[in-house]
């Protein structure tokens, strides 16, 4: 039997050991940029896939702390390797907050998905996730600094949306399609794990 710590959320040791292996993937994807496809001006990623898998398997809670981390070490990386579009990822409401968010919708889009085929569901709730983090980190970035954007790049603030529109798009996608191929697998064998 598994013993609860004495907390208000009863967070499990076997949670809290999830939650520190995804988010130290999340983060060694981050420092070796394995986890960064570039597509200028900005950088898809993959970093995100730890989030899904960690609240598929163990929560909400679980894949909202995963993301806490993967949001707070973008702050970190915005500030200490910066890139022209840094000054978006040092706020938090850009790079923290659709990253928890990512925990939260994977994990109820994972459950409330009707079926009984889990790599249905799994891929489901992946999907609903990276959609998250690409519309919450993008939509956030458009409605915060859609003149700074247009600013920096010379442009004005229509062709700017429709930049971050594109964007949204060209890595939108590909990080779906990502996160789900390798969610499945993944969180299919943690599950059986546990």
């Amino acid at each position: 039997m598994e013993r609860k710590l004495k907390t208000s959320a009863r967070i499990s040791v076997r949670q809290i050991t999830v939650i520190g292996m995804l988010s130290s993937i999340s983060i060694l994807l981050g420092v070796t940029g394995l986890g960064f496809i570039p597509i200028p001006p900005v950088k898809a990623t993959i970093m995100h896939v730890p989030v899904i898998i960690g609240s598929i398997v163990e929560g909400p809670l679980v894949g909202a702390m995963i993301g806490l981390i993967f949001g707070i070490f973008s702050v970190i990386q915005a500030i200490t390797v910066p890139t022209p579009l840094s000054f978006v990822f040092m706020n938090p409401l850009v790079s923290v907050l659709p990253r928890i968010l990512i925990g939260i919708t994977s994990y109820y889009s994972y459950k409330l998905m009707v079926g009984k085929y889990k790599t249905l569901k799994i891929g489901f709730g992946a999907a609903i996730g990276s959609l998250t983090n690409t519309i919450g980190v993008l939509g956030l970035m458009y409605l915060l600094y859609v003149e700074r954007y247009a600013k920096m790049f010379n442009i004005n603030t229509t062709v700017a949306g429709k930049s971050i529109f594109g964007i949204a798009i060209a890595n939108g996608i590909p990080e779906m399609v990502l996160s789900v191929a390798i969610t499945i697998p993944v969180a299919l064998a943690m599950k059986k794990l546990k």
